[in-house]
C-alpha cells in the first residue's frame, strides 16, 4: 500500500448537483401554482414515456425516504406514523419514511406533503406496486403499475421479458392519454429516451473512472452524485450536468487529484449506507482509507457493457448501437430492450451468484483491497444473498468486515459498535491512524 500523498481539491461541480436536488425537490411543491401536474412513483417507473405526455413534475419515493433518512429526527417521526397503522417494522425503510410523511401530512422539504394527481410506478422490488397503491388510495387517484422483470439474461429470457414490458408500456400509454388529457408526443419520447440512455452510460463512465489511482472520486460524494438519473435521467439539464461532471473527473485522473490525498487502501461498501451516518467514510480517511464506491452507487443508476478489452464499460445508448427508433413502436422496443440488457443492478437479486460475479469483477478491475459490507435490514432485495457474498469474496482473498444497521431507520444502528467493527477491520489491514 503506497505511502505517498496526492493532490487533493473539491469538487468544483459540487454546488451544481446540490442546487439541482434541491430544485428538484421544491418543484413539486410549486406544481400545482404554476399549473403543471404532479405524479408520484415508486421504483424504477418509465420517466420517458411519462415525459412524452408534457412538463410533469414528480417525486420518485425511494429518494425522497432516502433524504428523510438523513434526518433522524423526521424521519423517526414518519416511521412511527407508518407502523401506527399497523403496517410491520421489516419493510422497506424508505417506504416507510414515504408513506410516513404522506400520513404526517409533512413534506421533509417544507410545508405540506403535495398532493399527486395520479401514480404510476414500476414495479421491480416486492414493495413497489402495494406501496404506490396505497399512496394512491390515501389521495384517492388513478393508479397504474408496469411490471418489472429481473432474472438471468440469456436470450430467451431477455426476448420474453422485452415483450412483456412492451405490451405493458403501450397500456400505460393509453392509460396516461385518459388521465392526462394529453396525447403521446413522439418527439418528447424520443428526446427523453435519447437523455435517460446518454445520461445512465455517462453514470457509468464516471464510475469507471475511478479505477484510477489515487481514486478521483470517494462513495461520500458519489452517493450525491449518483441521484440525477433517479430524480431527472429524461432530462437534458441532467445530461449536461454529467457531461461536465464526467469532464472534471477525467481532468482530476489525468491529473492525478485525489478524493483522499492520503489514499493507501480502496474499500468497497456494499449496499445502501445508513443515511444519517455518511461520516464513517470520512472516518476511513483517518487511516488513509478510500471508499471507491459499491455495487448499488455504480449499478442503480447506470448501464454498463462489456468493451474490446474484457473489462466492464458504460454500455453505448440506443442511438450509438444503431437501433432503429423511427416510430412509437421502434422506440418503445429499443428503450424497454436497452434497459433489461444493460441495467445489471436487478439482477443480483434473483441468485446470489450473479452478485457474486459482479462483486468479484469489480474488485478486480477497480483495484480494491477490501469490502465494508452493510447488513441492511432496511432493504431485503439488496440484503439478499449478502453473506454468500461475503463468502465468495473471502474465497477469492478479499478481506470482508460487516456491521449492522438499516438505511433509513434510525433506531435500528449502533454506531459504536459499527465504528468499533471498522476500526478493527482497518487494523488487520495493517493500517493506523494518520496524524491530522
Amino acid at each position: 500500500m503506497s505511502h505517498k500523498k496526492y493532490e487533493s481539491k473539491p469538487l468544483e461541480c459540487w454546488q451544481k448537483v446540490k442546487e439541482l436536488r434541491l430544485n428538484f425537490y421544491k418543484s413539486a411543491m410549486k406544481a400545482k401554482a404554476e399549473g403543471k401536474m404532479f405524479h408520484t412513483s415508486c421504483g424504477e417507473f418509465p420517466r420517458p414515456i411519462v415525459a412524452a405526455f408534457g412538463d410533469l413534475v414528480h417525486i420518485q419515493a425511494e429518494p425522497y425516504g432516502a433524504s428523510c433518512g438523513f434526518n433522524p429526527q423526521f424521519a423517526e417521526a414518519c416511521i412511527e406514523a407508518f407502523e401506527a397503522r399497523g403496517f410491520a417494522r421489516d419493510v422497506c425503510a424508505y417506504m416507510r419514511n414515504h408513506l410516513g410523511s404522506l400520513y404526517l401530512n409533512k413534506y421533509l422539504f417544507g410545508g405540506e406533503f403535495p398532493k399527486p394527481d395520479f401514480v404510476v410506478t414500476g414495479h421491480v422490488c416486492d414493495t413497489h406496486g402495494k406501496w404506490a397503491q396505497l399512496v394512491a388510495e390515501h389521495f384517492g387517484v388513478p393508479y397504474f403499475c408496469l411490471d418489472g422483470t429481473v432474472g438471468y439474461t440469456d436470450e430467451g429470457s431477455v426476448q420474453r421479458r422485452v415483450a412483456y414490458v412492451v405490451s405493458q408500456t403501450h397500456e400505460l400509454i393509453d392509460w396516461l392519454e385518459g388521465v392526462t388529457g394529453r396525447k403521446f408526443d413522439e418527439g418528447r419520447f424520443m428526446e427523453a429516451v435519447n437523455n435517460s440512455a446518454r445520461c445512465m452510460s455517462l453514470w457509468a463512465e464516471i464510475c469507471n473512472l475511478n479505477k484510477a489511482i489515487p481514486a478521483p472520486l470517494d462513495q461520500k460524494s458519489m452517493f450525491t452524485l449518483y441521484t440525477i438519473p433517479l430524480l431527472m435521467a429524461h432530462e437534458s439539464r441532467a445530461v449536461a450536468f454529467y457531461e461536465t461532471c464526467r469532464d472534471e473527473i477525467k481532468w482530476r485522473v489525468e491529473n492525478q487529484i485525489a478524493a483522499v490525498p492520503t489514499e493507501r487502501c480502496r474499500l468497497f461498501h456494499d449496499s445502501q449506507p445508513p443515511w444519517n451516518f455518511l461520516k464513517i467514510f470520512r472516518y476511513l480517511e483517518k487511516y488513509g482509507a478510500v471508499c471507491i464506491g459499491g455495487h448499488y452507487g455504480f449499478f442503480l443508476t447506470s448501464a454498463w457493457e462489456e468493451q474490446e478489452d474484457g473489462t466492464l464499460g458504460p454500455a453505448r445508448t440506443p442511438g450509438e448501437m444503431g437501433v432503429p427508433m423511427r416510430n412509437k413502436d421502434e422506440m418503445i422496443q429499443a428503450y424497454a430492450e436497452w434497459q433489461i440488457r444493460y441495467w445489471p443492478i436487478f439482477e443480483c437479486m434473483t441468485h446470489p451468484k450473479m452478485k457474486n460475479q459482479q462483486l468479484l469483477r469489480m474488485m478486480k478491475e477497480w483495484h480494491a483491497d477490501g469490502m465494508i459490507m452493510h447488513l441492511n435490514r432496511g432493504c431485503e432485495g439488496m440484503a439478499f444473498g449478502q453473506m454468500e457474498n461475503r463468502l465468495a469474496l473471502l474465497k477469492a482473498g478479499y478481506p470482508v468486515v460487516t456491521y449492522e444497521g438499516n438505511m433509513a431507520d434510525p433506531r435500528e444502528f449502533d454506531e459504536v459498535q459499527a465504528l468499533d467493527r471498522i476500526e478493527a477491520f482497518l487494523q488487520s489491514l495493517g493500517l493506523q491512524k494518520l496524524e491530522d
